[in-house]
This record gives C-alpha cells, sequence and structure tokens, in this order.
C-alpha cells in the first residue's frame, strides 16, 4: 500500500466519521458525559500536538530551546498574561537562548 492510498483512506474514514456525527440523536450529544468526553479529548490532542511539535524531531526526541519557551509560555497563561505577550514571551526565550548558542 502506498502513501497516497493511506492518506485517500485515512481522508474517507475520517469523512464517515464525520457524516456518522450528524445521524446521532442530538439527545445523546446533550448529555455531561458526552459534553466532557468531546471537552477532554480536544485537550488530550492539543496537548500531544503541542509536546510532538515542541520536542519531536523525526523518530527523535530533541531538547533544545522550544522547550524552555514552551515553560515560560506556560507560566504565563497560568498568570493569565494576554495571549500576545505570551507568544513574546515564549519567543524571547527561544530567541535568547539560540543567541546564547543553546540549538
Amino acid at each position: 500500500m502506498t502513501i497516497w492510498q493511506i492518506i485517500l483512506l485515512a481522508s474517507i474514514l475520517v469523512l464517515g466519521i464525520k457524516l456518522l456525527g450528524y445521524v446521532v440523536p442530538p439527545r445523546v450529544l446533550e448529555t455531561p458525559t458526552a459534553s466532557r468526553t468531546a471537552e477532554l479529548t480536544t485537550v488530550a490532542l492539543l496537548s500531544a500536538l503541542i509536546v510532538v511539535q515542541t520536542i519531536g524531531d523525526g523518530q527523535g526526541v530533541v531538547i533544545d530551546a522550544r522547550l524552555p519557551a514552551l515553560g515560560v509560555a506556560a507560566v504565563l497563561f497560568a498568570l493569565r498574561v494576554p495571549f500576545i505577550l505570551v507568544i513574546i514571551g515564549a519567543a524571547a526565550t527561544a530567541a535568547g537562548l539560540r543567541a546564547l548558542g543553546w540549538q
């Protein structure tokens, strides 16, 4: 199976799952369990994406200036700093560490 066949198959499966969501009765989606599961799944997927993009490099793990920048962003978010300042703080941290020679 080629990579394009896998991509096509995955696309068809995702479309099928999306279409399946339209036939689920609204009363099922309005239950507290369903809404809580949807919220937690969203957070888990976003967290996984952040970790993979921060420390992933192909098949390996790389610890570089992105990791402390992510830590600074997490602290700023915990302090409820405006989003633009979180971005600036994380970018400044990564840039500063890279300027000091830490890749």
